[in-house]
């Protein structure tokens, strides 16, 4: 008898004359044995909800990341150009067209979610988006090529705005910004999919190379749109539309508990509003004491594009041969080094989201990336771009440019957008910004190509300039809003941050004035007198009583 014989009658159960066999594992079985041997927290359904939603960032970041290089690809050119070669306008209108009817879903967006949901617009949105890359892939004029991209933008239009108010909504509040940097990452991720997938297929000699990374967001967008149904609905859009009932059913759902959901949802009933239509929706925007959150944001989401980030993640390959690399080398590099930076610094910063203040890292950010924007376009205006030290330097600012923005801009700017608004006017509110973040979009992908035709720093100088000028807002007009219930952020924009400054200057310069000028500004009363009409309480000094001093004289008062 073997060992193993010898241990298996060992610890067979007495009662039992012949040993059973036990029946094996399922998968579920060993993940949760597994996760309880080695301490593996469990993670919330609200997560893998995000997670998946966020493939609508991945789909995004993707054509972003492959359509600049597919521009410069000789196979697309040859189709496309009867000289070979694309004009810098035809390249602007070919990157830049899904970003115009993808401005124009998105005002659409929000009020669409709040009345057949935010699962089931994010599901539109992403069939509409497949169904244009499938018009893209297939193209063999350039005319067909552009129908192609403005279907696909009413698709991003429509998913991007109800995903980002999904994963806000099922969020509790102390993972808000989480939750945004996970989206935040699958955009990056994306985006260096992009790159290498461009890099891998421009050695094809046949068109391939082009129709391949359309045809590849065209089924990631439907793996998007069959699962996007199965999800979970939003506890606020629920009780928004009246099934209380359901909305607590959607919290065990997400695996929030039951405190955090409370929190999370607090004032939703009195957010409540009847159902109106779309233009309904968009006035309750310029309402008193709504209308300055409005403005905040849609002005933070359209300066987020004003900052030159997509000039850069669009026309990477442009830039860097500007900067005096050769185009494989370019290539190489925009694929490579910024697609892997974007994805290990976005993984890296959603560790501190929820730690680091969101009013911070808006102006942290800003001074970062508005000063590599005005170094490089000073190294180009004075031709120091000339020598080889210089090239270099621009490479550097560049990749500075890149981990400034995705350390803070990238990560805080929608979710500060979505929530600064009551539940009432947070999707269309949403929508607007995403609109004008398009609008600029478009704006700076368009012109960039023609910009940097006719001068080398003249858009560095524009992008630093806005940079440094959205800082100045921010600094000004942008309260504290990480952690914050709505109650919080409501009395948060009673007082704007520049009159709170403001407020606290005063008060220490008023404590710090010395001996001499308090008693410049003190007033002295006596005892039984009292202080003229106007005059501050804190500039009175009020003197004692005074009497002798003997227990004698203890009947005996000073008048």
């Amino acid at each position: 008898m073997d060992i193993q014989e010898e241990l298996r009658i060992a610890h067979a159960p007495a009662t039992s004359s012949a040993c059973v066999q036990a029946p094996p594992l399922s998968i579920s079985q060993r993940l949760r044995t597994l996760r309880a041997r080695f301490h593996i927290t469990h993670v919330p359904n609200c997560i893998w909800s995000a997670l998946f939603t966020a493939l609508g960032g991945f789909v995004f970041g993707f054509d972003t990341g492959s359509i600049g290089s597919i521009t410069v690809m000789s196979q697309f050119q040859e189709r496309f150009s009867k000289t070979g070669h694309l004009s810098s306008t035809v390249q602007g209108l070919i990157v830049s067209t899904i970003l115009i009817t993808a401005a124009i879903a998105s005002l659409v967006s929000g009020p669409l979610s709040d009345r057949i949901s935010r699962t089931r617009t994010i599901a539109l949105g992403a069939i509409v988006f497949a169904a244009g890359s499938v018009i893209s892939c297939s193209a063999h004029a350039l005319a067909q090529l552009l129908v192609g991209r403005c279907v696909a933008g009413v698709g991003e239009g429509l998913f991007l705005s109800a995903r980002t108010v999904y994963a806000i909504e099922i969020a509790p509040a102390s993972a808000r910004g989480r939750l945004g940097s996970v989206v935040q990452l699958l955009v990056t991720t994306g985006i260096a999919a992009g790159y290498f997938v461009c890099y891998s297929t421009v050695r094809v000699g046949s068109s391939f190379s082009w129709r391949f990374p359309f045809g590849m967001q065209a089924v990631v967008s439907v793996v998007l749109a069959v699962g996007a149904p199965f999800l979970p609905h939003s506890p606020r859009w629920l009780r928004h539309v009246g099934r209380d009932a359901e909305a607590e059913i959607a919290w065990l759902k997400l695996g929030v508990i039951s405190a955090d959901a409370h929190k999370t949802e607090e004032h939703v009933r009195r957010d409540a509003s009847e159902r109106t239509n779309i233009w309904q929706e968009l006035s309750h925007l310029w309402t008193k004491g709504i209308r300055t959150r409005t403005i905040l944001g849609v002005f933070l989401m359209g300066m987020q594009q004003a900052s030159g980030i997509d000039g850069v993640l669009y026309y990477a390959p442009v830039l860097f041969s500007q900067a005096g690399l050769s185009a494989t080398t370019a290539s190489f590099i925009a694929s490579g080094v910024s697609g892997i930076i974007n994805v290990v610094l976005t993984f890296a910063v959603q560790f501190f989201a929820d730690k680091w203040s969101r009013r911070a890292s808006m102006i942290r950010g800003g001074i970062v990336i508005g000063v590599a924007m005005i170094l490089i376009g000073s190294l180009y205006a004075s031709h120091a771009s000339d020598t080889v030290a210089g090239r270099y330097a621009i490479i550097v600012l560049i990749y500075i440019f890149v981990v400034g923005y995705v350390a803070s801009w990238a990560i805080v700017t929608r979710t500060i957008c979505s929530e600064i608004q009551p539940m009432r006017t947070r999707a269309a509110a949403t929508s607007l910004g995403q609109c004008a973040n398009w609008v600029v979009n478009w704006a700076i992908a368009f012109s960039t190509p023609l910009f940097l035709a006719r001068s080398s720093y003249g858009p560095y100088f524009l992008f630093g300039g806005c940079s440094l000028f959205t800082t100045l807002v921010c600094i000004g007009f942008q309260p504290e809003t990480r952690g914050a219930s709505l109650e919080e952020v409501d009395k948060a924009f009673e007082e704007p941050p520049w009159r709170v400054m403001l407020n606290k200057r005063k008060a220490l310069a008023r404590s710090g004035d010395g001996k001499d000028a308090a008693s410049e500004r003190a007033i002295y009363i006596q005892a039984g007198h009292e202080a003229g009409e106007g005059i501050p309480e804190q500039d009175i000094i009020r003197l004692p009583e005074v009497r002798f001093g003997g227990p004698w004289h203890h009947e005996h008062q000073l008048t």
